[in-house]
């Protein structure tokens, strides 16, 4: 049997997820960690790669969710590279530094697109948008 979740509730829980980035109060607002490598096997993992650039997101970071999807705000997003290297994933973390989610990271076909995945330190990054999709059915 496959489990089926509705629209509504899709986007509910999306939300609930991104909400998390809000929580908080060590820093204005969650940030986004772009890093190199493989992303680890989990969230609760700790992170593996470098740390090629973070960006501090606004304060909310997400828009409210349609049909389980939620849209990074405030894009474009702009930071100085960290670190050299090529972007493969990223990483949330709400205003204290907790983990929320994981996700892929590239110019095209990822969560989170960014201009380029090439990152040096020093030189510009930019992301150009980014979304969390709630699945829909499980098998």
């Amino acid at each position: 049997m496959v489990t089926r979740i509705p629209d509504g509730v899709r986007s509910a829980a999306c939300d609930a997820v991104v909400d998390r980035v809000d929580v908080g109060t060590t820093n204005p607002a969650g940030r986004l960690r772009i890093y190199s490598g493989s992303q680890p096997a989990s969230a609760n993992s700790a992170a593996t790669g470098t740390l090629l650039a973070e960006v501090p997101l606004a304060l909310p970071a997400f828009t409210a969710a349609s049909n389980g999807v939620a849209t990074l705000l405030g894009v474009p997003l702009t930071t100085d590279g960290l670190a050299a290297g090529t972007a493969g994933w990223f990483r949330i973390v709400d205003r204290d530094g907790g983990t929320v989610l994981d996700g892929s990271a590239g110019t095209s076909g990822t969560q989170l697109i960014l201009n380029t995945a090439t990152i040096s330190p020093g030189v510009t990054v930019q992301i150009n948008s980014g979304t969390i999709t709630m699945p829909g059915s499980e098998p």
